[in-house]
């Protein structure tokens, strides 16, 4: 009798193991389900138009020409992927990198057909892109290292 209580003993442990490791990665998913933001490119958004209120990260090159400066902080552009464009918007200090003609990724959520931005993000330096905007254009076939848009913009 006392390997069947042993064996009996190694089942409930399992049991209670596999368990607490459900619960401990269903508490880890609900915690981070507000922190992740899945990142469209401008042709993603005009193919599928993302749910009102869903947040998520927007990026690609900003069109030239297309920055407009609202009153106080309130600015407005729109980037480009070669393929589609998307306005955004934003309330708040740009980065210091952020300029026309450069990758940028912001964070929001659309309102209408305009893209609401809560944060902006620029590039670092002369050959650096986000990657979700390097790959965005790359499956455009439009992406060249250090150029930008194959062609000379948009």
């Amino acid at each position: 009798m006392a390997v069947g209580l042993k064996k009996r003993r190694r089942i409930q442990l399992v049991i209670i193991g596999t368990v607490m490791l459900a619960i401990s990665a269903g508490l880890i998913g609900f915690g981070l389900r507000d922190g992740i933001e899945f990142f469209r490119s401008p042709s993603q958004i005009a193919e599928q138009r993302p749910d009102p209120g869903e947040r998520f990260r927007v990026g690609g090159l900003v069109v030239e020409g297309s920055l407009q400066r609202g009153s106080g902080e309130t600015v407005a552009f729109t980037v480009t992927d070669g393929a589609a464009e998307t306005r955004i918007t934003y309330q708040g200090i740009l980065p210091d990198l952020f300029r026309e003609g450069q990758g940028v990724i912001a964070l929001g959520s659309m309102d209408n057909d305009t893209f609401v931005a809560s944060e902006v993000l620029a590039k670092h330096d002369e050959s650096y892109m986000p990657r979700e905007v390097a790959d965005a254009l790359k499956e455009q076939g439009l992406f060249r290292h250090g150029e930008g848009i194959d062609g000379g913009g948009s």
